[in-house]
């Protein structure tokens, strides 16, 4: 062969090309993605297999890290030592995973971001749930076993997985083209998912949901977008919001400080320290003068981030501020991208629980199929054994007679008697009619003689007859997908009772409180407000016994919730909302504290106009009039809003509101101007608007005239108002239509 011919011609854009897509599907399905039966990546499945090889398991000393991560690289996985013993460190860390699969001993980092240590100082053994779900059963031939990389060792394709670890655990991994991010939840609620769709196959996402609430992180936070997972399950992407957890302490001489004990999960590492910074930064540039001083005081107990307050500061504003300028508000993307058949596929969640539950199936029947194989082996040599002690003499006659042990064995196996010296010309008959199996004759010749005892014989029997029961059960649960479903069934509830714990993450939508209050009783109050703003909160027994004191000493008495809020509504067309919880708890006696010192409200420069509950006025219409004379129906659920303050209707330049009304129940309406104009119209003329809308118009003031109340009549016959000394009843007020001149009393 001359040296042109050994030339390969080809387009170098081919083979750059096909190398480049051999190497993408190479680094997608042997190295980024986790298959979707076990929930492992490769270089993780063949460190746990090799750490079960070696036997370092839970109840046995730990051994140095370097020697699994050199044995693992010389056996399986030969892509260099640092992405091992990084897998092997994350493996063992119990803030990233919620179940962690290795049990550390050493620096294994913090999660502040603090790296291992070197892997020749670290120690590490199999963590006993591993042993228990993922490696139990590797001897009964569940799964395949291919080659390695160079053809001397064998390993697993997967390994037996008895949890869906790929939910439980979650993955991320960055591949060719593609990447995977896949939120940990809880083991007890996956289980219980499982078992949900073993019973109704044609159950749905949203279904499923109901057992799954959503991903449980392992540092816990509050997943604020619940309406928005069911979308997130059913197409496997979308993104998740997180925030920390955020409670308010009392100090020292009345200050509050603000702790963060739990941290979205997307902060873990130095994204700690990048938070701290961002605090300082908004104190630097004047964003907030509420923070004095800022302490990171976490240990190996937990999370504890303490911001010392000014007194008297807006906790919840600061708190807010914190979720908008900082990570402490933060989102996890999510694309549930794993190795599916051998290919890459996003999957939803049913989609999860269907592959791993056909894998459970498999590798159950593959189980049960080797112990039967087992059983019947064992059944065939017991028999045989009965067998043979019921004919004891004539075998030892015959052992005694041969001249060696193929001649025994063909004797016991085919009848053959030939050469064989016999006592007796009926002893060379029976021994002609004999015909044992091959291993029962094996098994025969090897029996040691102690087994002729006749308490040996009867154990025998009782083994015999514990070998046939399993070989039912084996059979059946073989035959019967009901019977193999409630096994697997049975295994997942051993799991769960020996390994779940109560969920930390707390899943539920943003409008709720942006961060879990103190659990505290929820109990009905009286709100109390005097005239001159000092407001405070009795339990209702108290309220009974002094009732009359406090309906003439209080210019609003208000019966609600302690979980409820307070609406004030003012003349400059702000509402401010109070929280009742933050209101003292009183004694009858005790002066209350302002009000301005509990919301934003400002008594220099507005004044109140309606006061009422959150839940009254949400399930109410209220009615809005301002002094030009305009007037509007709003829907009170308008006003479910979580911020402190806010606008509550529009008004003109230099207008204010005069009065606001519950008009749920109002038949007329009665306007009074400045100068003694009085209109009354029906209700029902009044349209209902947004809170952003001026109104309509309802009388036509004079100049220099403005309205100065408005009266709500429920029933004809009823009200009546002083006016310059003189009663005057409301329904006698001629009637007329909305946006009239109305009618000025003579006086």
């Amino acid at each position: 062969m001359n040296k042109e011919e050994q030339i390969l011609r080809t387009e170098y854009s081919d083979i750059m090309q096909k190398s480049y897509i051999d190497y993408a599907m190479s680094v997608i399905i042997a190295r980024a993605l986790p298959d979707v039966r076990d929930g492992l990546k490769p270089v993780q499945r063949r460190t746990l297999y090799d750490m079960h090889e070696l036997g370092i398991k839970y109840d046995k000393p730990y051994r140095k890290c370097a020697r699994i991560v050199g044995d693992t690289m010389g056996k399986y996985h030969p892509h260099g030592d640092s992405s091992i013993y990084e897998s092997l460190v994350v493996m063992a860390q119990d803030f990233k995973k919620g179940l962690p699969m290795v049990d550390g001993h050493g620096n294994f980092g913090s999660i502040e971001g603090d790296g291992a240590a070197a892997m020749r100082y670290t120690e590490a053994r199999l963590a006993k749930v591993t042993q228990d779900a993922f490696l139990a059963d590797l001897d009964k031939d569940v799964v395949d076993f291919v080659p390695n990389f160079d053809e001397t060792e064998k390993e697993p394709s997967v390994l037996p997985v008895r949890i869906p670890n790929l939910l439980v655990n979650g993955s991320d991994g960055i591949a060719v083209g593609m990447a995977t991010s896949i939120p940990p939840h809880n083991l007890g609620e996956v289980i219980d998912a499982v078992k949900a769709y073993m019973a109704n196959n044609n159950i749905t996402n949203e279904e499923l949901l109901e057992y799954i609430k959503g991903p449980d992180f392992p540092t816990g936070g509050i997943v604020i977008n619940k309406d928005e997972l069911k979308q997130i399950y059913a197409t496997g992407q979308g993104k998740i919001k997180l925030r920390g957890k955020v409670t308010v302490e009392k100090g020292k001489n009345g200050r509050d400080r603000l702790v963060i004990s739990e941290i979205p999960y997307t902060m873990i590492g130095a994204n700690i320290g990048k938070f701290l910074n961002d605090v300082c930064t908004l104190v630097e540039t004047k964003k907030t003068t509420d923070i004095v001083d800022i302490s990171n005081q976490s240990s190996k107990d937990g999370i504890r981030i303490v911001l010392e307050l000014k007194k008297n500061a807006d906790t919840e504003q600061l708190t807010n501020m914190l979720y908008k300028k900082t990570r402490l508000e933060d989102t996890f993307g999510v694309n549930m991208l794993a190795v599916a058949e051998g290919r890459p596929e996003t999957l939803g969640l049913k989609s999860v629980i269907e592959y791993f539950l056909d894998f459970q199936y498999e590798i159950t029947t593959r189980k049960y199929r080797t112990l039967l194989s087992k059983e019947l082996s064992k059944r065939e040599i017991q028999e045989g054994l009965i067998k043979a002690c019921d004919v004891i003499d004539l075998i030892i006659e015959i052992l005694r007679g041969s001249k060696n042990i193929k001649q025994a064995k063909s004797c016991l196996v085919d009848g053959i008697t030939e050469g064989i010296k016999f006592k007796t010309k009926a002893s060379e008959k029976a021994a002609a009619k004999l015909h044992f199996t091959e291993n029962q004759a094996t098994a025969i010749l090897e029996m040691r003689l102690y087994k002729l005892i006749g308490l040996e014989i009867e154990a025998l029997q009782k083994e015999y007859e514990q070998t046939q029961k399993n070989i039912a059960t084996y059979e059946d649960i073989l035959e019967n997908h009901s019977s193999m479903s409630r096994v697997i069934k049975r295994e997942l509830d051993q799991i769960k009772k020996a390994y779940a714990v109560p969920r930390k993450t707390v899943i539920e939508n943003g409008r709720e409180a942006v961060y879990e209050e103190k659990k505290f009783e929820e109990m009905e109050v009286v709100f109390l407000m005097d005239r001159f703003g000092y407001c405070k909160c009795v339990d209702t027994q108290t309220y009974e016994r002094n009732r009359e004191a406090a309906d003439s000493e209080n210019k609003y008495v208000l019966r609600c919730m302690n979980t409820d809020k307070i609406c004030i509504f003012t003349d400059i067309g702000r509402m401010h909302l109070l929280k009742a919880v933050d209101i003292p708890l009183c004694k009858f006696r005790d002066k209350g504290t302002p009000v301005d010192n509990l919301c934003n409200y400002d008594s220099s420069a507005e004044m109140m106009t309606y006061v009422d509950s959150l839940s009254h006025v949400c399930a109410s219409r209220l009615l809005f009039a301002s002094s030009d004379g305009y007037m509007k129906m709003v829907d009170g659920q308008e006003f479910n809003v979580i911020k402190r303050t806010i606008a509550a209707t529009k008004l003109t330049d230099g207008e204010k509101v005069i009065a606001i009304l519950p008009g749920d129940d109002g038949k007329n309406i009665v306007l009074q101007t400045k100068n003694g104009v009085f209109i009354r119209f029906p209700a029902e003329e009044i349209p209902e608007k947004k809170k952003g809308a001026i109104g309509v118009r309802c009388i036509r003031l004079n100049p220099q005239d403005t309205v100065e109340n408005a009266y709500l009549i429920t029933n004809p016959g009823e009200g009546s108002i002083l006016y310059k000394d003189k009663e005057i009843a409301l329904s006698r007020i001629k009637l007329s239509r909305r946006d009239t001149k109305g009618t000025k009393l003579r006086m």
